[in-house]
């Protein structure tokens, strides 16, 4: 199979299914701002290089995984089609809310802003961050059916808080400070 098919040269891609969008479709912005945070996290994975945080690398790894199945059910517009599609799982939720609580309850309380930064991996969390949020904007613009729709949403909004807490998390971990929001900084 060759790589190019020459269909984007018309300014025009192929969902899952075989319709014909064009390349500035919604869909493809919520799917594409998906690939952009896996592509983004793997940055983020290469910094995780201390055994301190090999149990975050694994985590991350999953969602990889799991954001490539959102993908998929974000580019099928043919509800025919999407039986044949990786399952979505409640439980991916439930892991990123378990993980998000067993970071939290080793991190101090968080009193105030904080800005983005600190050590690599942390500061590149925090860009996953932002990129899962303009995600979960994205998907809230697309017509899915509801079951879709909603698992995708609060799955995104789920691993933004994630990404958040991972971001404090390596921090914590790595004995870097956060630096507190200065609302009268000049």
């Amino acid at each position: 199979m060759k790589i190019y098919t020459k269909i984007g040269d018309q300014g025009k891609t192929k969902l899952v299914g075989g319709t014909s969008v064009d390349k500035f479709d919604p869909r493809l912005e919520a799917y594409g701002t998906l690939d952009e945070l896996n592509s983004f996290l793997s940055v983020a994975l290469e910094q995780l290089n201390e055994p301190l945080l090999s149990p975050l690398r694994k985590t991350l790894t999953q969602v990889q995984h799991q954001l490539f199945n959102l993908g998929s059910h974000l580019a099928c517009e043919d509800e025919t089609f999407r039986p044949h599609l990786p399952a979505l799982k409640e439980s991916w939720i439930e892991a990123l809310e378990t993980s998000i609580d067993a970071m939290t309850a080793e991190l101090p309380p968080l009193k105030n802003f904080i800005l983005p930064g600190g050590n690599p991996a942390s500061t590149w969390l925090h860009v996953c961050r932002t990129v899962c949020r303009r995600g979960e904007r994205r998907i809230a613009n697309l017509p899915l059916d509801e079951s879709t729709y909603a698992f995708c949403l609060k799955y995104c909004n789920r691993l933004s808080d994630h990404l958040f807490t991972s971001a404090r998390w390596v921090n914590f971990k790595t004995s870097k400070p956060e630096v507190i929001w200065d609302k009268n900084a000049t």
